[in-house]
């Protein structure tokens, strides 16, 4: 199998041994660690008591030849091709067995990364058995209706297909890798919990409609005012991943090498720091294509804190990403799309220095006019027309951290609704490739769940007055729905497009909007309906 970005294509490797120029010959478009199987193959076969054929010329094809082949995990491939053709290996044996591993110089199989989303190609292109080092057979395993066959060893692998008892082997040493940082990140986050939070009721319902709905989400405010705190606390309301999702998102993690354990059932949480390149962010480095943080953080939370901080070129390629849930990165002749369904939340100051407060009288601000709007233009218009929900946050008043009768509500609390929520949603959404409002494209919410006469109505004028883009009017449009959800409605009425009007616009709620009754079960109106 070869990888471009997650999606997988299958690779013949076919095997000539003929008389003529004794000399090994690899064909099909391989890179340098390809091409370089040759001598690993020989060595290992060698080494583990195979005979290479010394005397007469070797051809290997790898099948399609104009289809670009990168990655050592096509070593077992061609070593066990290479015995078939010189009829020490059944060449019936073979047939419809996908193989993947790197070999080492005495024989051994090292891991390789990408398995489970060469495993999930392999199984829609209609195979059904995968041979491969046994430190992946729990990942292969994730893939059903796959029979998987590990094996430490060259030994093992020829072995198995001649229907031998396979020889023991010393197990190999799993490779070292850094998930344990993301553990730990992603661990504090959900040890974080809402009830801390006091005060800032217009926030924490943003929050709610953002993990509801799926939207993109912009904090902005003084130094101290919340930002953090509230975004650390968005992976906690965010119900459990679906079968589908966490397989999707351990295909990412496989790629990135972070798959080292079982499969991660809570949405994921990223926070890059704001000198991350964009590489590192979005996708990209030198040598294989790797998933940027965007796609490590699936079905969960990216953070960007300081956001104007970040690099020009990083905050301006972020429209793919935030308007299409993808990251296409063209390098070459080798074109890698990676997914990127994840809730982008932007965390920024007012002003350089973060003590900048419109409504505070006397500042204690030292920036002037000119270098604040520097700073704020250094974020694009069509980037911030692409985020969803907008809060400009105030510090908390003293009263609100003191008050003996305001009780906060937990992050358990909160997901319930949200659980609901996400429950109307997959109900409306059956059937088709959505999952929460903020996946669906404004010109089929148009046609099959549109507004009522009345908040359309309040939408056109908006839009007549120049308030609104065409496109943050979708995205109003999905607000609507997600508040509707949240609130157990059937259909968005006026007021749920007038919450909506105001998160996009970054205006304070009234009170009667903050109060959220717990969404009744699903009774919801399907695309069929519509039409």
């Amino acid at each position: 199998m070869t990888l471009e970005g997650v999606s997988g294509h299958v690779v013949d490797v076919q095997a000539d041994v003929a008389q003529g120029l004794i000399t090994t010959t690899l064909v099909g478009r391989p890179d340098a660690s390809v091409n370089e199987a040759r001598d690993r193959c020989r060595t290992a076969m060698v080494n583990s008591g195979f005979d290479w054929p010394t005397t007469r010329r070797v051809t290997v094809l790898l099948s399609p030849a104009d289809l670009p082949k990168r990655g050592s995990h096509f070593d077992l491939a061609i070593a066990v091709a290479v015995l078939a053709a010189d009829e020490a290996v059944p060449k019936g044996s073979v047939d419809g067995i996908v193989m993947l591993g790197e070999l080492t110089l005495d024989g051994r199989l090292r891991a390789v990364p990408g398995v489970l989303p060469m495993v999930l190609a392999a199984r829609a292109s209609g195979f059904s058995t995968v041979m491969l080092p046994d430190l992946h057979v729990e990942e292969a395993a994730m893939v059903p209706g796959m029979t998987v066959v590990g094996v430490r060893s060259l030994r093992q692998a020829i072995a198995t297909l001649r229907g031998h008892e396979p020889p023991d082997e010393p197990p190999v040493a799993p490779p070292s890798g850094g998930s344990l940082l993301t553990w730990r990140g992603e661990r504090r986050a959900e040890e974080l919990d809402l009830r801390d939070v006091h005060g800032m009721a217009d926030a924490r319902f943003a929050l709610e409609v953002a993990a509801a709905g799926g939207h993109h989400l912009l904090l902005s405010g003084p130094k101290g005012a919340g930002k953090t705190t509230l975004a650390e606390r968005l992976p906690g309301l965010l119900p459990d991943l679906t079968a589908e999702e966490a397989l999707e998102l351990a295909a990412v993690r496989s790629l990135s090498g972070e798959l080292d354990g079982p499969v991660q059932t809570r949405p994921p949480f990223r926070a890059p720091h704001h000198t991350a390149s964009k590489a590192s962010v979005l996708g990209g480095g030198t040598g294989r294509v790797h998933p940027g943080e965007i796609s490590r953080a699936l079905h969960g939370v990216l953070f960007l804190d300081e956001f104007p901080l970040f690099g020009v070129d990083l905050i301006d390629a972020l429209r793919q990403p935030l308007e299409n849930g993808e990251v296409t990165i063209a390098r070459g002749d080798e074109v890698a799309t990676f997914p990127a369904r994840t809730t982008v939340v932007l965390a920024a100051n007012p002003c350089p220095c973060g003590d900048y407060h419109p409504d505070v009288r006397e500042s204690r601000c030292t920036c002037s006019e000119v270098r604040r709007r520097s700073y704020r233009d250094r974020v694009s218009g069509p980037v911030t027309d692409r985020i969803d929900v907008v809060r400009h946050l105030s510090p908390v008043r003293p009263h609100e951290l003191r008050n003996p009768l305001h009780r906060p509500e937990s992050t358990a609390e909160v997901r319930a609704r949200v659980e609901v929520a996400r429950e109307r949603q997959a109900v409306r959404y059956a059937g088709t490739p959505w999952r929460v409002n903020g996946d669906v494209p404004g010109s089929e919410l148009a046609v099959r769940w549109p507004l009522p006469a009345p908040g359309q109505g309040l939408v056109d004028q908006h839009l007549g007055e120049g308030r609104l883009t065409r496109r943050g009017a979708a995205r109003v449009h999905r607000l609507a729905w997600t508040v509707a959800d949240l609130r157990g409605l059937d259909e968005p009425g006026t007021a749920e497009v007038d919450t909506a009007l105001r998160l996009r616009a970054g205006e304070p709620l009234p009170v009667s909007a903050l109060a959220t009754p717990t969404a009744a079960a699903p009774s919801v109106r399907t695309g069929g309906d519509a039409r």
